[in-house]
């Protein structure tokens, strides 16, 4: 199934990956969407053993706040912290990591700067999703030819609006929600 949807991808493209699939899945998909120019996005979720060889091969990597501690192997706890991890891994691998920060919105090291978004401020109904929904908007956002920052402004939105309604696919908000709303966002 890998080969058949990379097969369908061109340079360029966005393939994005998690660890509700065999790992040895999300390695060979990697490895061959980077032979074909195809940008590869890691979510780190749920984190396995496997996530940290897995991480290295991807151009971007999402994480939570706990994945990312998993993944730096250290406590970290500030904001000051977070930023110091960030830019050493960005300086060691190269890629881009992008760390949600639930309420805070998100940072991220793209090409040696930090960028931030800021979620909306609203009470959570359940938070089951908010993780996800952020993810898939920020890959459709890059595939639509957004920046980094834009596009993690949209996913940070958009996994606000999520916590507004319990369950997770039935609370993934409705593009035009989402665009409406990110000029709200604080």
């Amino acid at each position: 199934m890998a080969d058949d949807a990379i097969a369908a991808m061109t340079a360029g493209d966005i393939l994005m990956l998690q660890m509700e699939v065999p790992a040895d899945t999300v390695g060979y998909a990697m490895k061959a969407a980077r032979e074909k120019g195809v940008v590869t996005i890691f979510n780190t979720a749920p984190f396995t053993a496997d996530v940290p060889r897995l991480a290295a091969l991807a151009d971007i990597v999402v994480c939570n706040e706990t994945e990312f501690e998993l993944l730096v192997g250290s406590k970290l706890d500030d904001a000051s912290q977070r930023r110091d991890a960030l830019l050493r891994l960005h300086r060691e691998r190269g890629q881009t990591f992008v760390l949600t920060l639930g309420a805070d919105g998100a940072i991220a090291i793209h090409d040696g700067e930090i960028i931030q978004a800021k979620s909306l401020k609203i009470e959570p109904v359940d938070t089951v999703g908010a993780g996800d929904t952020f993810c898939g908007y920020l890959a459709g956002s890059l595939e639509q030819d957004l920046d980094l920052e834009a596009a993690m402004r949209r996913a940070a939105v958009a996994g606000s609006l999520a916590c507004l309604a319990k369950g997770a696919q039935t609370a993934i908000p409705e593009a035009g929600r989402v665009d409406g709303m990110e000029g709200s966002a604080s």
